[in-house]
């Protein structure tokens, strides 16, 4: 296994100046079309957090072992990471398909303009795969694990009221608190669409971020009888909540998927080195793996590996 290193973010203060203008013109065409790239020294982005720093290492594990050498950069800013994946700063990075589709889209479109992403992922994957490819950036396939916004209560107001769905809530006709960002209140995925979509009597909006200690807390103590946070949060359990299933699929499609700068990373080899995690991890997987960093204090790289070695996709030892 080649030695890997990751680079810390201060040490990359200088790629907006560079990022920004070295990526191929969407009008060259040249170098968007022609042949992949295989280079053996890759180096792969993380966006900080530890999702990403756990998929990014799992991405360099993989790759290592097909033969290619790795390094990981941690970048916490879109805005500088995605121009720095143009230009080849950077070669992999591990990406969400709506998100990334309608951030792209608003980067050619527009703030304003109107999203792409759905919660359809077929139609997700052929807008942003139309977005990238100009870019001169590949979007491999999905794989089984989502990290979509999702909505949870504690489970003793599950079993009162006999919910398992957010349909089940809006049957019950109960009164719902929400603990939420801000932003909730406009959010057509949020406030709005529980009340379209599903019925839900959302009573208000509590601003205490998405997922946060303060929400998870006010829902617990009963202040509120809702919470915002993703599918893959790892510390539901510790808060005695438990996620409803957004059964008419309200949320986008955020399956996460390999973007790879294609002059450089684009190969059939890249492309089965990383296809290989799509064939096991689920949202439950990821989901205990945050788990163990964010709760166990284990290191993304030690866990990473463990998983991989645990799904034999890396050799022990």
């Amino acid at each position: 296994m080649r030695a890997r290193r990751t680079v810390p973010a201060i040490l990359l203060l200088a790629l907006p100046m560079t990022a920004c203008t070295t990526g191929p013109a969407l009008e060259n065409q040249g170098k968007v079309t022609a042949p992949p790239g295989d280079s053996k020294h890759l180096t792969i982005g993380s966006a900080g957090f530890t999702e990403s720093d756990l998929l990014a290492q799992m991405y360099a594990l993989l790759l290592d072992r097909a033969g290619y050498s790795t390094k990981i950069i941690s970048v916490t800013n879109r805005e500088i990471y995605e121009p720095a994946l143009e230009s080849g700063q950077i070669d992999v990075v591990p990406e969400y398909a709506a998100t990334f589709a309608d951030w792209l889209n608003a980067k050619k479109n527009g703030a304003d303009a109107a999203p792409v992403g759905s919660p359809d992922l077929a139609v997700t994957m052929k807008a942003l795969r139309a977005l990238a490819a100009p870019r001169g950036l590949t979007v491999l396939d999905p794989g089984r694990a989502v990290d979509q916004n999702a909505f949870a209560v504690t489970s003793a107001y599950a079993k009162k009221h006999h919910l398992k769905s957010l349909s089940d809530l809006g049957r019950s006709g109960l009164p719902v608190r929400l603990a939420a960002g801000d932003e909730c209140v406009q959010r057509p995925y949020c406030a709005p669409g529980l009340k379209k979509t599903y019925g839900i009597d959302i009573t208000a909006v509590d601003p205490k971020g998405v997922g946060t200690t303060q929400a998870k807390q006010a829902v617990q103590s009963g202040r509120d009888q809702m919470v915002l946070t993703t599918t893959t949060d790892a510390t539901l359990d510790e808060f005695g909540l438990v996620l409803l299933a957004d059964d008419k699929h309200l949320q986008n499609a955020d399956y996460l998927v390999p973007v790879v700068n294609r002059s450089r990373a684009g190969s059939e080899g890249v492309r089965k080195a990383l296809g290989k995690l799509n064939t096991v991890l689920t949202t439950a997987d990821l989901a205990r793996l945050n788990e163990q960093v964010d709760s166990w204090r284990r290191l993304p790289e030690d866990v990473a590996r463990n998983y991989l070695r645990s799904e034999h996709l890396i050799p022990a030892g």
